[in-house]
Protein backbone atom coordinates (compact mmCIF):
# COMPACT_ATOMS: atom_id res chain seq x y z
CA UNK A 1 0.00 0.00 0.00
CA UNK A 2 1.56 3.03 -1.46
CA UNK A 3 1.36 6.89 0.33
CA UNK A 4 -1.58 7.87 -1.69
CA UNK A 5 -3.43 4.84 -0.78
CA UNK A 6 -2.72 5.34 2.76
CA UNK A 7 -5.08 7.76 4.72
CA UNK A 8 -3.21 10.15 6.80
CA UNK A 9 -4.40 9.50 9.71
CA UNK A 10 -2.71 5.82 9.23
CA UNK A 11 0.25 7.12 8.66
CA UNK A 12 2.95 7.28 11.12
CA UNK A 13 3.33 10.77 12.64
CA UNK A 14 6.58 12.78 13.41
CA UNK A 15 6.61 16.04 14.65
CA UNK A 16 9.22 18.72 14.72
CA UNK A 17 9.88 21.01 17.43
CA UNK A 18 12.14 23.52 19.02
CA UNK A 19 12.67 27.09 19.29
CA UNK A 20 12.23 30.10 17.07
CA UNK A 21 14.44 29.73 13.76
CA UNK A 22 16.31 26.59 15.31
CA UNK A 23 15.95 25.16 11.85
CA UNK A 24 12.46 22.88 11.90
CA UNK A 25 11.07 24.49 8.36
CA UNK A 26 14.64 23.68 6.90
CA UNK A 27 15.29 20.17 8.65
CA UNK A 28 11.58 19.18 6.97
CA UNK A 29 12.37 20.25 3.34
CA UNK A 30 16.20 18.63 3.76
CA UNK A 31 14.67 15.22 5.04
CA UNK A 32 11.34 15.65 2.36
CA UNK A 33 13.82 16.35 -0.37
CA UNK A 34 10.89 19.74 -1.47
CA UNK A 35 10.04 23.31 -0.64
CA UNK A 36 7.25 21.94 1.70
CA UNK A 37 7.80 24.83 4.33
CA UNK A 38 8.17 28.83 4.33
CA UNK A 39 11.68 29.11 5.55
CA UNK A 40 13.17 32.48 6.48
CA UNK A 41 15.66 34.12 9.01
CA UNK A 42 12.81 35.53 10.81
CA UNK A 43 11.76 34.01 14.19
CA UNK A 44 8.08 33.09 14.04
CA UNK A 45 7.82 32.02 9.87
CA UNK A 46 6.00 29.15 11.05
CA UNK A 47 2.60 30.20 12.80
CA UNK A 48 0.00 26.27 12.80
CA UNK A 49 1.69 23.42 12.49
CA UNK A 50 2.16 22.09 8.73
CA UNK A 51 1.77 18.36 7.89
CA UNK A 52 3.99 17.09 5.33
CA UNK A 53 3.08 13.58 3.91
CA UNK A 54 6.09 11.27 2.73
CA UNK A 55 7.35 7.70 2.66
CA UNK A 56 10.80 6.75 4.15
CA UNK A 57 12.50 3.55 3.09
CA UNK A 58 11.61 1.26 6.06
CA UNK A 59 8.68 3.10 7.34
CA UNK A 60 6.35 3.73 4.37
CA UNK A 61 3.77 6.32 4.29
CA UNK A 62 4.56 8.82 7.61
CA UNK A 63 3.08 12.07 8.20
CA UNK A 64 6.00 14.95 9.51
CA UNK A 65 4.79 17.97 11.70
CA UNK A 66 6.17 21.17 11.52
CA UNK A 67 5.54 23.21 14.79
CA UNK A 68 5.69 26.97 15.84
CA UNK A 69 8.38 27.67 17.86
CA UNK A 70 7.44 27.38 21.83
CA UNK A 71 9.57 30.05 22.31
CA UNK A 72 6.95 32.50 20.86
CA UNK A 73 6.02 35.40 22.61
CA UNK A 74 2.70 37.55 22.84
CA UNK A 75 -0.75 36.74 22.28
CA UNK A 76 -0.64 35.69 19.07
CA UNK A 77 2.71 33.27 20.25
CA UNK A 78 0.70 31.87 23.02
CA UNK A 79 -1.72 30.61 20.61
CA UNK A 80 1.42 29.43 18.65
CA UNK A 81 2.70 27.37 21.18
CA UNK A 82 -0.93 25.83 22.65
CA UNK A 83 -1.32 24.86 19.13
CA UNK A 84 2.29 23.11 19.77
CA UNK A 85 0.58 21.36 22.44
CA UNK A 86 -2.45 20.13 20.66
CA UNK A 87 -0.45 18.62 17.91
CA UNK A 88 1.76 16.69 20.39
CA UNK A 89 -1.24 14.39 21.26
CA UNK A 90 -0.50 12.90 17.30
CA UNK A 91 2.53 12.91 17.14
CA UNK A 92 4.55 8.96 17.91
CA UNK A 93 7.77 10.37 17.57
CA UNK A 94 9.10 14.20 18.29
CA UNK A 95 12.46 15.23 16.63
CA UNK A 96 13.91 18.09 19.03
CA UNK A 97 16.49 20.79 17.44
CA UNK A 98 18.86 21.91 19.78
CA UNK A 99 20.83 25.10 18.10
CA UNK A 100 22.78 26.94 21.25
CA UNK A 101 23.90 26.00 24.92
CA UNK A 102 20.50 27.78 26.21
CA UNK A 103 18.37 23.86 26.33
CA UNK A 104 16.29 24.43 29.36
CA UNK A 105 12.95 25.07 27.44
CA UNK A 106 14.16 22.02 25.16
CA UNK A 107 14.54 19.49 27.98
CA UNK A 108 11.35 20.62 29.76
CA UNK A 109 8.97 19.50 26.76
CA UNK A 110 11.63 16.42 26.04
CA UNK A 111 10.31 15.86 29.99
CA UNK A 112 6.55 16.60 28.34
CA UNK A 113 6.76 14.28 25.82
CA UNK A 114 8.20 11.62 27.61
CA UNK A 115 5.19 11.68 29.70
CA UNK A 116 3.15 11.34 26.75
CA UNK A 117 4.90 8.33 25.84
CA UNK A 118 6.28 9.58 22.97
CA UNK A 119 9.69 8.46 21.63
CA UNK A 120 11.83 11.88 21.44
CA UNK A 121 14.76 12.35 19.20
CA UNK A 122 17.08 15.21 20.14
CA UNK A 123 18.89 16.80 16.99
CA UNK A 124 21.80 19.01 16.67
CA UNK A 125 21.55 21.88 14.22
CA UNK A 126 23.56 23.99 12.26
CA UNK A 127 26.45 21.88 12.64
CA UNK A 128 28.16 23.74 10.07
CA UNK A 129 28.08 27.38 11.72
CA UNK A 130 27.77 26.42 15.47
CA UNK A 131 31.44 27.29 17.55
CA UNK A 132 30.47 25.51 20.15
CA UNK A 133 29.07 22.22 18.93
CA UNK A 134 31.48 19.85 21.23
CA UNK A 135 30.09 21.87 24.36
CA UNK A 136 26.27 21.60 23.37
CA UNK A 137 26.60 18.02 22.16
CA UNK A 138 27.94 16.94 25.46
CA UNK A 139 25.47 19.11 27.14
CA UNK A 140 22.02 17.80 25.24
CA UNK A 141 23.58 14.04 26.00
CA UNK A 142 23.80 14.49 29.38
CA UNK A 143 20.40 16.13 29.88
CA UNK A 144 18.35 14.72 27.33
CA UNK A 145 19.88 11.09 28.72
CA UNK A 146 20.30 10.28 24.45
CA UNK A 147 23.16 10.93 22.37
CA UNK A 148 21.97 13.90 19.88
CA UNK A 149 21.86 13.50 15.81
CA UNK A 150 24.13 16.24 14.33
CA UNK A 151 22.92 17.46 11.30
CA UNK A 152 22.68 21.09 9.32
CA UNK A 153 19.77 21.25 7.55
CA UNK A 154 20.47 23.59 5.51
CA UNK A 155 23.59 21.84 3.76
CA UNK A 156 21.35 18.79 4.07
CA UNK A 157 24.00 16.45 6.09
CA UNK A 158 23.22 13.89 8.53
CA UNK A 159 19.88 13.15 7.11
CA UNK A 160 20.84 9.57 6.48
CA UNK A 161 21.75 9.28 9.99
CA UNK A 162 18.82 10.86 10.87
CA UNK A 163 16.34 8.48 9.13
CA UNK A 164 18.22 5.96 10.55
CA UNK A 165 17.78 7.24 14.06
CA UNK A 166 13.86 7.33 13.05
CA UNK A 167 13.61 3.92 12.14
CA UNK A 168 15.65 2.64 15.69
CA UNK A 169 13.15 4.57 17.28
CA UNK A 170 9.87 3.12 15.84
CA UNK A 171 7.28 2.77 18.63
CA UNK A 172 7.30 -0.70 20.04
CA UNK A 173 4.66 -3.01 17.82
CA UNK A 174 4.30 -0.18 15.64
CA UNK A 175 2.80 -1.42 12.07
CA UNK A 176 -0.81 -1.09 10.04
CA UNK A 177 -2.82 -3.22 12.05
CA UNK A 178 -6.07 -4.66 10.80
CA UNK A 179 -9.27 -3.30 10.69
CA UNK A 180 -10.93 -6.10 10.78
CA UNK A 181 -8.31 -7.84 13.09
CA UNK A 182 -9.27 -11.55 13.75
CA UNK A 183 -12.31 -11.57 12.87
CA UNK A 184 -11.65 -12.09 9.10
CA UNK A 185 -9.31 -14.16 7.63
CA UNK A 186 -8.16 -15.48 3.91
CA UNK A 187 -10.98 -16.54 1.93
CA UNK A 188 -13.95 -15.70 4.30
CA UNK A 189 -16.78 -14.25 2.90
CA UNK A 190 -17.93 -10.97 4.43
CA UNK A 191 -21.38 -9.22 3.82
CA UNK A 192 -21.15 -5.54 4.13
CA UNK A 193 -24.52 -3.74 5.09
CA UNK A 194 -23.54 0.14 4.15
CA UNK A 195 -24.86 3.10 5.23
CA UNK A 196 -27.46 4.57 3.29
CA UNK A 197 -28.01 8.07 4.42
CA UNK A 198 -27.47 11.52 4.18
CA UNK A 199 -23.78 11.34 5.31
CA UNK A 200 -22.98 8.48 2.75
CA UNK A 201 -24.89 10.65 -0.53
CA UNK A 202 -25.29 9.03 -3.46
CA UNK A 203 -22.12 7.94 -6.00
CA UNK A 204 -20.12 8.07 -2.12
CA UNK A 205 -18.63 5.95 0.42
CA UNK A 206 -17.47 7.26 3.54
CA UNK A 207 -13.72 6.72 4.75
CA UNK A 208 -14.55 3.78 7.43
CA UNK A 209 -16.38 1.87 4.43
CA UNK A 210 -13.44 2.53 1.57
CA UNK A 211 -10.82 1.30 4.38
CA UNK A 212 -12.61 -1.39 5.77
CA UNK A 213 -12.91 -3.18 2.24
CA UNK A 214 -9.31 -2.31 1.08
CA UNK A 215 -8.59 -4.30 4.56
CA UNK A 216 -10.41 -7.24 3.62
CA UNK A 217 -9.56 -7.10 0.18
CA UNK A 218 -5.83 -7.19 1.09
CA UNK A 219 -6.44 -10.35 3.08
CA UNK A 220 -7.84 -12.06 0.34
CA UNK A 221 -11.49 -11.49 1.43
CA UNK A 222 -14.22 -12.21 -0.47
CA UNK A 223 -16.63 -9.34 -0.30
CA UNK A 224 -20.41 -8.23 -0.78
CA UNK A 225 -22.10 -4.98 -0.03
CA UNK A 226 -25.79 -4.33 0.39
CA UNK A 227 -27.73 -1.69 1.78
CA UNK A 228 -30.00 -3.21 4.34
CA UNK A 229 -33.03 -2.82 2.65
CA UNK A 230 -31.96 -5.13 0.47
CA UNK A 231 -30.03 -7.09 3.32
CA UNK A 232 -32.67 -10.43 2.43
CA UNK A 233 -31.75 -10.74 -0.97
CA UNK A 234 -27.76 -10.19 -0.50
CA UNK A 235 -28.19 -13.34 2.17
CA UNK A 236 -30.27 -15.38 -0.29
CA UNK A 237 -27.71 -14.98 -3.59
CA UNK A 238 -25.12 -16.47 -1.35
CA UNK A 239 -25.12 -20.61 -0.81
CA UNK A 240 -23.94 -20.34 2.13
CA UNK A 241 -24.30 -17.55 5.31
CA UNK A 242 -21.62 -15.15 5.36
CA UNK A 243 -18.80 -15.69 7.76
CA UNK A 244 -18.88 -12.41 8.44
CA UNK A 245 -21.02 -9.46 8.87
CA UNK A 246 -20.02 -5.80 9.30
CA UNK A 247 -23.10 -3.16 9.08
CA UNK A 248 -23.81 -0.03 9.83
CA UNK A 249 -24.35 0.50 13.65
CA UNK A 250 -27.68 2.62 13.08
CA UNK A 251 -29.46 -0.40 11.62
CA UNK A 252 -27.65 -3.19 14.34
CA UNK A 253 -30.80 -4.33 15.33
CA UNK A 254 -32.74 -5.10 12.12
CA UNK A 255 -29.70 -6.76 10.94
CA UNK A 256 -28.99 -8.73 14.06
CA UNK A 257 -32.99 -10.37 14.21
CA UNK A 258 -31.99 -11.36 10.19
CA UNK A 259 -28.38 -12.79 10.34
CA UNK A 260 -27.91 -16.45 9.91
CA UNK A 261 -26.61 -17.87 13.70
CA UNK A 262 -23.22 -19.15 12.14
CA UNK A 263 -22.59 -15.11 11.07
CA UNK A 264 -20.09 -13.39 13.33
CA UNK A 265 -21.72 -9.54 13.26
CA UNK A 266 -20.25 -6.13 14.10
CA UNK A 267 -19.84 -2.74 12.96
CA UNK A 268 -17.35 -0.40 11.29
CA UNK A 269 -17.45 1.69 14.31
CA UNK A 270 -17.27 -1.00 16.18
CA UNK A 271 -14.06 -2.43 14.26
CA UNK A 272 -12.79 1.05 14.72
CA UNK A 273 -12.62 1.64 17.88
CA UNK A 274 -10.94 -1.09 18.38
CA UNK A 275 -8.49 -0.36 15.17
CA UNK A 276 -8.10 3.61 16.73
CA UNK A 277 -9.54 3.27 20.53
CA UNK A 278 -9.89 1.26 23.78
CA UNK A 279 -12.19 -1.04 22.32
CA UNK A 280 -12.32 -2.78 26.24
CA UNK A 281 -12.58 0.40 28.04
CA UNK A 282 -15.46 1.80 25.64
CA UNK A 283 -17.45 -1.94 26.52
CA UNK A 284 -16.83 -1.38 29.71
CA UNK A 285 -17.75 2.22 29.62
CA UNK A 286 -21.31 1.71 27.83
CA UNK A 287 -22.66 0.43 30.68
CA UNK A 288 -22.68 4.11 32.52
CA UNK A 289 -25.42 4.58 30.31
CA UNK A 290 -27.94 2.97 33.00
CA UNK A 291 -26.64 5.47 35.98
CA UNK A 292 -27.36 8.61 34.10
CA UNK A 293 -30.26 11.08 34.91
CA UNK A 294 -31.78 13.95 33.58
CA UNK A 295 -29.24 15.88 35.52
CA UNK A 296 -26.50 14.16 33.97
CA UNK A 297 -24.11 16.02 31.05
CA UNK A 298 -23.18 13.80 28.56
CA UNK A 299 -20.15 14.69 26.00
CA UNK A 300 -20.63 13.81 22.04
CA UNK A 301 -16.68 13.97 20.74
CA UNK A 302 -16.93 13.52 16.71
CA UNK A 303 -13.64 13.55 14.40
CA UNK A 304 -15.18 15.17 11.67
CA UNK A 305 -16.05 18.78 11.18
CA UNK A 306 -19.20 20.02 9.07
CA UNK A 307 -22.62 21.18 9.30
CA UNK A 308 -25.15 19.57 11.11
CA UNK A 309 -27.01 17.14 9.25
CA UNK A 310 -30.83 16.07 9.88
CA UNK A 311 -29.71 12.28 10.03
CA UNK A 312 -26.22 13.13 11.70
CA UNK A 313 -25.52 10.09 14.05
CA UNK A 314 -23.65 12.01 16.36
CA UNK A 315 -26.05 14.99 16.34
CA UNK A 316 -29.18 13.95 16.04
CA UNK A 317 -29.88 10.20 16.45
CA UNK A 318 -27.48 9.14 19.65
CA UNK A 319 -28.69 12.21 21.58
CA UNK A 320 -32.42 11.36 20.65
CA UNK A 321 -31.81 7.58 21.70
CA UNK A 322 -30.29 8.81 24.84
CA UNK A 323 -33.01 11.59 25.94
CA UNK A 324 -35.47 8.91 24.83
CA UNK A 325 -34.17 6.14 27.66
CA UNK A 326 -32.81 8.95 29.94
CA UNK A 327 -35.30 12.06 29.49
CA UNK A 328 -35.49 15.06 27.41
CA UNK A 329 -33.48 17.27 30.49
CA UNK A 330 -29.78 15.64 29.91
CA UNK A 331 -27.64 17.82 28.60
CA UNK A 332 -25.61 16.88 25.24
CA UNK A 333 -23.01 19.12 24.51
CA UNK A 334 -21.42 18.28 21.12
CA UNK A 335 -17.77 19.07 19.86
CA UNK A 336 -16.09 18.20 16.38
CA UNK A 337 -12.46 17.90 14.85
CA UNK A 338 -9.62 18.99 17.36
CA UNK A 339 -11.93 20.55 20.05
CA UNK A 340 -11.91 18.26 23.42
CA UNK A 341 -12.15 20.18 26.71
CA UNK A 342 -9.05 20.11 28.57
CA UNK A 343 -11.76 19.58 32.21
CA UNK A 344 -13.81 16.39 31.64
CA UNK A 345 -14.76 16.21 35.02
CA UNK A 346 -18.33 17.81 34.29
CA UNK A 347 -19.28 15.24 32.46
CA UNK A 348 -20.93 11.46 33.26
CA UNK A 349 -19.81 10.09 29.88
CA UNK A 350 -18.47 10.81 26.78
CA UNK A 351 -19.39 9.26 23.23
CA UNK A 352 -16.69 8.86 20.68
CA UNK A 353 -17.03 8.88 17.08
CA UNK A 354 -14.97 5.37 15.56
CA UNK A 355 -12.14 8.45 14.73
CA UNK A 356 -11.38 7.53 11.05
CA UNK A 357 -10.28 10.79 10.43
CA UNK A 358 -7.51 10.63 13.72
CA UNK A 359 -4.43 8.62 14.01
CA UNK A 360 -4.47 5.73 16.66
CA UNK A 361 -2.21 8.50 18.75
CA UNK A 362 -4.69 11.11 19.19
CA UNK A 363 -7.53 8.86 20.03
CA UNK A 364 -5.57 7.16 22.35
CA UNK A 365 -4.64 10.10 24.30
CA UNK A 366 -8.52 11.25 24.57
CA UNK A 367 -8.93 8.39 26.55
CA UNK A 368 -6.37 8.62 28.68
CA UNK A 369 -7.41 11.92 29.40
CA UNK A 370 -10.61 10.78 30.47
CA UNK A 371 -9.38 7.23 32.43
CA UNK A 372 -7.19 9.93 34.27
CA UNK A 373 -9.83 12.06 35.53
CA UNK A 374 -12.11 8.89 35.76
CA UNK A 375 -14.71 9.98 33.51
CA UNK A 376 -16.07 6.95 31.54
CA UNK A 377 -15.83 6.59 27.43
CA UNK A 378 -17.63 4.76 25.29
CA UNK A 379 -17.94 4.84 20.92
CA UNK A 380 -21.08 5.50 18.75
CA UNK A 381 -21.22 1.83 17.74
CA UNK A 382 -20.49 0.31 20.82
CA UNK A 383 -23.34 2.61 22.58
CA UNK A 384 -25.90 2.01 19.60
CA UNK A 385 -25.56 -1.81 20.49
CA UNK A 386 -25.82 -1.45 23.92
CA UNK A 387 -29.28 0.68 23.09
CA UNK A 388 -30.22 -1.91 20.91
CA UNK A 389 -29.61 -4.37 23.53
CA UNK A 390 -27.22 -6.78 21.39
CA UNK A 391 -23.99 -5.42 22.85
CA UNK A 392 -23.32 -9.04 24.38
CA UNK A 393 -23.87 -10.83 21.14
CA UNK A 394 -22.08 -9.11 18.36
CA UNK A 395 -18.46 -10.28 17.65
CA UNK A 396 -15.63 -7.36 19.10
CA UNK A 397 -12.37 -8.27 18.08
Amino acid sequence: MGLMDTPRANQLHIGIMGKRNSGKSTLLNALTNQEVALVSDIAGTTTDPVYKSMEIHGIGPCVFIDTAGFDDIGQLGSMRVEKTKQAMEKMDIALMLFSNVNIEEEIQWIKALKKKKISVIPIINKSDILDDLDELTSLVKTQSKRSPVVVSAKEKKGMEQLKQEILRQMPENYEMKSITGRLAKEGDVVLLIMPQDIQAPKGRLILPQVQTIRDLLDKKCLVLSATVDNLDQALNSLSSPPDLIITDSQVFSTVYEKKPESSKLTSFSVLFANYKGDLDYFVECASAIERLTEDSKVLIAEACTHSPLTEDIGREKIPKMLKRKVGEKLQIDIVSGTDFYEDLSSYDLIIHCGGCMFNRKYVISRVDKAKNQEVPMSNYGVVLAYLSGILDKIDLK
